[in-house]
């Protein structure tokens, strides 16, 4: 399987527009894969290439924070698409989703590990790791190694302080598994990953990522 969409806009490294992150959850997590996630901070880019995701869809969705209807943790994922939707786990990790499709449908989808492009210094430095293959492979590594944090969560993804622009990565396939790390809805096959990218999380019961 290719990436689904070409380009979204003129300038390569712009923010992709509103109407991308509306369309469909499980097309839009696959579209994603490829794609740059950067995030500015004073100044400068610190930005991945996607490279694994994982999506989550609407109140029927055992392993949706929507499960049990609107929450004020869950809030922004009734928002249109197009918004942060950053979320505390095990006291330990954040998590980056992207909320998708349209206001009042609670969708999103988690950024689960990024191929590094630049910014690698700051990188390490808020990771507090010098390996590369360490720094985002997992959804709470990239967090960490983006300076992602809940402050974060509902910001606008077609601005310019955390954003989603098209990748120069060429063409790969992609492949599916069922979702990982929780512990129902495991069998939907809505994780979504670049077929022999190294930076794709390694799953187990120690590591939570």
């Amino acid at each position: 399987m290719k990436p689904i969409s070409p380009t979204w806009t003129r300038d390569k490294l712009a923010p992709l527009p509103r109407e991308y992150y509306a369309r469909p959850t499980l097309e839009v997590a696959q579209d994603l894969l490829g794609k740059y996630l950067t995030r500015v901070i004073d100044g400068e880019q610190l930005r991945g290439t996607i490279v694994e995701v994982e999506a989550y869809i609407g109140e029927d969705d055992p392993a949706c924070h929507a499960r049990f209807g609107l929450t004020n943790r869950n809030r922004v994922m009734y928002c249109e698409g197009g918004f942060s939707y950053v979320y505390f786990v095990y006291g330990m990790y954040n998590m980056l989703n992207v909320v998708t499709e349209k206001s009042a449908f609670p969708a999103a989808v988690l950024i689960r590990a990024l191929e590094p492009v630049s910014g690698l210094e700051k990188m390490r430095e808020l990771r507090g790791k010098d390996r590369v293959a360490d720094l985002t492979n997992g959804p709470g590594k990239l967090c960490d190694a983006l300076g992602i944090d809940t402050s974060l969560s509902g910001i606008d993804l077609t601005s310019n302080q955390l954003y989603i622009s098209n990748g120069d990565v060429g063409e790969f396939n992609i492949a599916s598994s069922g979702r990982i790390g929780i512990k129902e809805g495991t069998e939907r096959q809505w994780r979504f990953f670049i077929e022999g990218n190294r930076f794709v999380s390694k799953w187990d019961s120690e590591n939570r990522e």
